[in-house]
């Protein structure tokens, strides 16, 4: 506990600058630095690497072995890892793409670094070939000491074994380990979409979607509020057409009767609903009187709100004259060839391939098939039909550059490292990489997704089940690797 306090306590107050590029000098200065401490002094035992690197002040972190100090730590290395080189070895491997630079100034002058990464441990006995052994996260901070960059402080940690590391990865390897992993979760489907170059590379169902019933390749699925980013890409290719203003007050084309005598009404917009910047409340029921109001100007701060996305249906719906499922039908599933996405269910809606949703117990929902379309929520999808819409919104497929630029801007914070743009939430990874993402949760459902445009890389996750959350952290790590472990640290601060 004492190692995370310290490390919560030195982080929020030290992480004041955004980190440096990797083509900067104090990148390349911290990564040289840590190549001789690692590559050179711990994989070859060259302790003298460690005693010219290592501040007199030095302090080790560890989360399995406490802290010691420089003498302490040096006299460890010497009789432990050390010991016998010949018949063991132990070899770290930064983890490429891992490490992060942040700069320490003091009235504008550089003092220090902090260095975060990923590394893994591999290790050797005589006659044997060399093993992974773990992998953990570090951060390492880095002070000038008379001009020359000394290692003061070293916090290692979150390490798994082998086990674990590689538990994980036969999961994904093998569809009947995946099979077993479900029923060990208690997750009856699961589908998993794979986006790599730019394309829906993979398809993955598994579970059943009632006893004896495999789940198909193209099992429906509810998505509850992945619905809104389909209804935001609407309202956005019109903007890109000219049909629709991103700013321009909805009242003009619709005003709910229950705000009707508030001024805020007349405030309302477009960017204020994908942003969810309303003022409304996630849903008009959640009120004592079952109303809408309006409970703070529109634009001034974040609030969830589904009623926002129903607002904007109902203003696209009066001003064009025709259904939201009409509207996304000629703009977004008719062009993808999104053949089994719908708003609501009709005569042509398979229901033997639905997955009928679960609570966390294994007891089914009773499915409620809505015959009107919802601006935020209740879409029915598949895998595949999702997969081609993430890569069209990564193409930027009917919308002009600027429209494109405002999507992926972060318009109001919802925590440190995540924005909303427009739709869809933003994470940002540093130097300028980020991830669109988006989730549903209701009764029986819990999905989510995750798009990568300068990767071309993307990640569909659904599920039918009150927690099928629980998943989504190994599926997330797996596919998406250290991106996806910066997301569940975004996710975790």
């Amino acid at each position: 506990m004492r190692i995370i306090i310290v490390l919560t306590f030195f982080l929020t107050n030290h992480f004041l600058q955004a980190q440096v590029n990797h083509d900067s000098d104090l990148y390349k200065t911290i990564l040289s630095n840590d190549s001789l401490l690692f590559n050179i002094g711990f994989n070859t035992c060259d302790i003298s690497q460690f005693e010219n690197l290592l501040s007199e002040k030095f302090e080790f972190f560890h989360d399995k072995d406490s802290i010691s100090l420089k003498p302490e730590f040096l006299y460890n290395l010497r009789n432990g890892l050390c010991k016998s080189p010949l018949t063991y070895q132990s070899r770290r491997e930064l983890v490429i793409g891992s490490t992060e630079i942040y700069p320490l100034y003091t009235k504008k002058v550089l003092y220090g670094a902090i260095q975060t990464g990923n590394h893994k441990f591999y290790e050797t006995l005589a006659g044997e070939k060399e093993n992974y052994a773990s992998s953990a996260k570090f951060t390492h901070v880095w002070l000038l000491e008379n001009g020359i960059w000394k290692l003061n402080k070293s916090f290692s940690y979150d390490h798994q074994n082998t086990d674990v590391a590689n538990y994980q990865s036969a999961i994904f390897d093998n569809d009947a380990q995946i099979g077993k992993w479900l029923l060990e979760n208690n997750v009856p489907t699961l589908g998993i979409g794979v986006i790599k170059d730019g394309k829906l590379q993979q398809i993955k169902v598994f579970g059943e979607l009632k006893k004896g019933i495999t789940a198909p390749y193209n099992t429906i699925f509810n998505v509850a509020s992945l619905t809104k980013p389909i209804t935001a890409m609407v309202a956005l290719k019109l903007v890109s057409l000219g049909k629709w203003k991103l700013d321009e007050p909805i009242y003009r084309f619709w005003t709910d009767p229950d705000v009707s005598k508030d001024k805020n009404s007349k405030v309302l917009t477009t960017r204020h609903i994908l942003t969810h910047q309303t003022g409304f409340a996630n849903w008009r029921g959640n009120n004592k009187d079952g109303k809408l109001h309006f409970e703070f100007k529109p634009g001034t701060k974040y609030q969830y709100s589904g009623e926002g996305f129903e607002y904007l249906r109902k203003a696209l719906e009066a001003k064009f004259h025709k259904s939201l499922n009409e509207l996304a039908s000629e703009l977004i599933f008719r062009p993808l060839k999104m053949t089994d996405t719908k708003y609501y269910w009709d005569s042509e809606t398979d229901s033997s391939r639905f997955a009928i949703g679960y609570d966390s117990k294994g007891i089914a929902y009773k499915t409620e098939k809505n015959k009107t379309a919802n601006g935020a929520d209740n879409l029915l999808t598949t895998i595949e039909d999702y997969g081609k819409f993430l890569v069209s919104v990564m193409n930027k497929d009917g919308l002009n550059e600027q429209v494109f630029k405002e999507m992926v801007t972060n318009q109001v914070e919802t925590k440190s490292g995540k924005h909303f743009g427009l739709g869809f939430e933003l994470y940002d990874f540093g130097n300028g990489e980020y991830a669109l993402s988006h989730g549903g949760a209701d009764k029986g459902c819990q999905t989510i997704v995750f798009a990568l445009p300068k990767t071309r890389q993307g990640l569909i996750i659904f599920t039918n089940v009150d927690d099928g959350y629980k998943v989504y952290e190994k599926i997330l790590k797996h596919y998406l690797g250290e991106y996806g472990n910066k997301i569940f640290e975004i996710e975790t601060k």
